[in-house]
C-alpha cells in the first residue's frame, strides 16, 4: 500500500514538472515571436519612410500658347472687296479732315482773339481811324473792318453813290466787313456737320454689306456653326464702330467751335459798331475834309 501511494505521489510530481516545463517552453516561444513581428513591422515602415524621403518631382509648367486671331480690321481689309475698302477709305478721309479742321479753326480763333486784345490796346489810342488801322497787323480782322470804314467814308459822294444816304452807305460797308470775318471763321464747320450726320450711316452701310457677303459665304460652304458665323459678322460690325468713332469727334468739335465763334463775333461786332459811330461823328479816317462835306461845298 505504501508503495502504491508513493508511486502515485511520484506520478503527480512528474506530471507537475511536465506541466511547468510545457508552460515555460510556450512562454519562451512567444517571447521569440514578438521581436520577429516587430522586426517585420520595422522593415515594412522603413521602405515607406525611404519613399517619403525622396524629393517630389516638380509640377509641369503650363504654357499658354498664343492663338492668332484670324478676324479683325486687317482681315476686313484683306478679304474685303472694293466696296468695303472704299467705305474704309472714305471714313478715314472724313476722320483726317475732321481733326484737321478742328485744329486749324482753333488756332485761327486764338489768333482773332489775340488781334482783338491788340485792337483794344492800340487802335483807340490813335487820333483817327486811319492811324488806328495802321497800328494793327496787316492780317488782322479788326484792321480789315477799320479800313473798310475809312474807304466807305472817302468813296461816298462819287457817281451813283450820291443816291445812297451817307449813314446807310457806311453802315452797309461795315456790316459787310463783319460778315466776311464771320464767314471766314465759320469756314469748314459745314464739313464737321456733314461728317457728324453722315459717317454713322456710311459705317452702317459697310456693316450691311459685310454681313451680306458673310452670310453668302456661309451659305455656300454649308457650315452654320457659331465659329463660322461669329467671325465674319463681327468683322462687319467693325464698320459701324468706325463710323461712330468718326462722327463723335466731328459733332463735339462742331459744337465747341460754334460756341467759341459766338464769343469772338460778339467782340468783332462791338468793334464794328464803335467804328461806325466814330465814322458818322465827323472824325474821318484821315484829317482831310469828309467826302460828304466836300460834296456840299461843291454845291
Amino acid at each position: 500500500m505504501e508503495k502504491a501511494s508513493l508511486l502515485k505521489k511520484v506520478a503527480k510530481a512528474s506530471a507537475m514538472v511536465a506541466l511547468c516545463s510545457a508552460s515555460f517552453v510556450s512562454t519562451y516561444s512567444m517571447a521569440e515571436e514578438k521581436p520577429v513581428a516587430s522586426q517585420v513591422v520595422t522593415e515594412q515602415k522603413a521602405p515607406a519612410t525611404a519613399s517619403s524621403a525622396q524629393p517630389t518631382p516638380p509640377a509641369p509648367v503650363v504654357t499658354s500658347e498664343k492663338v492668332d486671331n484670324p478676324y479683325g480690321l486687317g482681315a476686313v481689309w484683306r478679304e474685303g472687296d472694293f466696296v468695303a475698302r472704299g467705305t474704309l477709305i472714305i471714313m478715314l478721309l472724313m476722320s483726317a479732315g475732321t481733326w484737321y479742321i478742328i485744329v486749324t479753326k482753333f488756332l485761327e480763333q486764338q489768333q482773332v482773339k489775340k488781334q482783338g486784345q491788340v485792337a483794344r490796346q492800340k487802335f483807340w489810342n490813335a487820333s483817327t481811324i486811319e492811324q488806328g488801322a495802321k497800328t494793327l497787323d496787316q492780317k488782322s480782322a479788326y484792321r480789315f473792318i477799320a479800313e473798310k470804314a475809312h474807304s466807305s467814308t472817302q468813296s461816298h459822294g462819287s457817281h451813283m453813290l450820291d443816291r445812297i444816304d451817307f449813314n446807310t452807305w457806311v453802315t452797309m460797308t461795315i456790316q459787310r466787313a463783319v460778315e466776311k470775318v464771320q464767314s471766314r471763321l465759320a469756314g469748314g464747320l459745314a464739313f464737321l456737320a456733314t461728317v457728324g450726320s453722315t459717317s454713322p450711316f456710311i459705317g452702317l452701310f459697310g456693316t450691311v454689306w459685310g454681313i451680306y457677303h458673310a452670310l453668302t459665304a456661309i451659305g455656300v460652304s454649308g457650315q452654320a456653326s457659331i465659329d463660322k458665323v461669329a467671325g465674319p459678322v463681327g468683322e462687319a460690325l467693325i464698320m459701324t464702330a468706325i463710323g461712330l468713332a468718326v462722327a463723335v469727334p466731328a459733332v463735339l468739335g462742331y459744337n465747341w467751335l460754334i460756341r467759341r465763334n459766338k464769343a469772338i463775333l460778339e467782340e468783332v461786332r462791338s468793334f464794328g459798331a464803335d467804328v461806325h459811330a466814330v465814322a458818322l461823328s465827323g472824325n474821318m479816317v484821315s484829317g482831310d475834309e469828309p467826302a460828304q462835306a466836300k460834296a456840299k461845298t461843291v454845291e
